[in-house]
């Protein structure tokens, strides 16, 4: 009866057991693993450069609907809209061709964005004849991930209630270039499509974890007060969309910041949401210098204070203001600096780089977008030859390298140097090691610097 008695409870309750427990703890594991790496890719993605002082032509690429063109000026302000139908089943290439060469000349379109989605490729090369014959113009092929998502929003009603929902992601799509954080935070996260298994993992984890990646990179480039949308103003620290929406109301009603201080008089944003916000938020050109700089106002009587004994006024020009600071540190330590500032050594730091470069982008330091000028063929690769391409996406095995054409190349994980750690948006030079074309598989090699 004992024994009996044990091998049930063995077979029906303890084995069961353990193995449910088991199999959480390596579901838990993996989880955390995918979200990570999901985490990882956007957070390198959000922090692409932006193509800055660029008109760029979008092109929402389709078939039977058309492909969709939105033309946006410098500062992303949307200048004119159309359709055009190059491919089947109307194939009217030459007027599509006619169609682009008229808005790229009459608003001085200097960049084209293509969607990678359908018929990308195919508008690739109409793009590319337009192009041969301007040389000033080049394009540059950007993912439209997300981008059905955002033009059927409420946030994309609510800024172009007027227009086509097909149109706003030609829109959408012209502005990634521009700024891909700016327009990317419009976008849930998990619909940018930079991770993996992410429909498979705990929902509540990596919405967590992806927002967190978000506000971590918003909070670090910081924003224009001026320009910034309500989505863009929701992701800094202490505001919320309710305040965000109400800063964007107070600066369509009273006129642009002059400076952080005048966020006081936004409607609901108190004490403790101005000392958690201000030092995120930019100001160009207003009344106090130091508001273009990520120096929290908390700390201004500090950078005056540096500033003051290197000679120097909050309007001093950044030529004249290295040499004088590097006369100051030069003159005394850091340590006794900061002693004699009553403020620490990090704050110190961190003050000194943002007067010698106040409000510098961190996303200059990463390699820009490869823009083209011409198409590429499966045809014209052959085994053996080099290219430059960008890293679109990084999972367990390797990543996936636009080299130009419709699929992206794989470069194994087992190609890639020990050690070496890649981002998305990293420009490598790859080699062709094999084209399968009837697969659509192409495998790279790493070229050795």
């Amino acid at each position: 009866q004992l024994e009996e008695a044990i091998q049930d409870a063995a077979a029906r309750l303890l084995l069961p057991s353990i193995e449910r427990d088991v199999r959480r703890t390596l579901s838990e594991k993996s989880d955390g693993h995918a979200i990570q790496v999901f985490a990882t890719n956007l957070r390198a993605l959000l922090g692409q450069p932006p193509l800055a002082g660029h008109t760029v032509l979008g092109i929402d690429p389709g078939y039977r609907s058309g492909s969709k063109v939105a033309v946006v000026d410098p500062t992303g302000k949307l200048l004119d809209t159309g359709t055009i139908y190059p491919h089947a089943p109307q194939k009217k290439w030459a007027e599509a061709i006619e169609t682009l060469e008229e808005m790229v000349n009459r608003h001085h379109v200097s960049l084209v964005t293509i969607g990678n989605g359908t018929a990308s490729r195919e508008t690739e090369k109409l793009v590319a004849e337009l192009t041969r014959d301007a040389p000033a113009v080049k394009y540059l092929i950007v993912s439209e991930a997300g981008a059905s998502v955002y033009s059927a929003s409420a946030l994309a009603r609510k800024e172009f209630p007027d227009l086509d929902v097909s149109i706003r992601g030609a829109v959408s799509i012209a502005r990634r270039a521009q700024d891909p954080l700016a327009e990317l935070v419009k976008i849930d996260p998990k619909s940018i499509g930079v991770g993996m298994y992410q429909h498979d993992v705990n929902q509540g984890d990596l919405n967590h974890a992806l927002d967190g990646v978000v506000e971590s990179v918003v909070n670090q480039v910081g924003v224009d007060l001026n320009t910034a949308s309500p989505a863009l103003l929701t992701r800094v620290a202490g505001v919320g969309p309710k305040l965000a929406a109400n800063i964007v109301a107070h600066r369509d009603h009273s006129g642009v910041f002059k400076s952080r201080k005048e966020l006081n008089k936004v409607s609901g944003l108190g004490p403790k949401a101005y000392e958690q916000s201000a030092g995120f938020m930019r100001i160009r050109n207003g009344s106090n210098p130091l508001d273009e700089s990520a120096i929290h106002p908390e700390s201004y009587p500090i950078a005056e204070a540096i500033l003051g004994r290197a000679g120097l006024q909050p309007a001093s020009a950044i030529e004249e203001r290295i040499p004088a600071l590097e006369a100051l540190t030069a003159k005394s330590s850091l340590e006794d600096l900061a002693a004699e500032l009553n403020c620490g050594l990090p704050t110190l730091k961190d003050i000194l780089e943002q007067l010698v470069r106040p409000g510098r982008d961190p996303r200059v330091d990463t390699p820009a977008p490869i823009l083209r000028s011409d198409v590429l063929k499966v045809d014209d690769l052959a085994a053996g030859m080099s290219l430059h391409g960008t890293v679109r996406n990084v999972v367990d095995f390797g990543a996936f390298v636009d080299i130009g054409l419709k699929q992206d190349g794989l470069l194994h994980k087992s190609k890639i140097p020990f050690g070496t750690v890649l981002k998305v948006g990293d420009i490598l030079e790859v080699e062709i090691l094999k084209i399968e074309a009837e697969r659509g598989r192409i495998s790279l090699g790493w070229v050795k610097k």
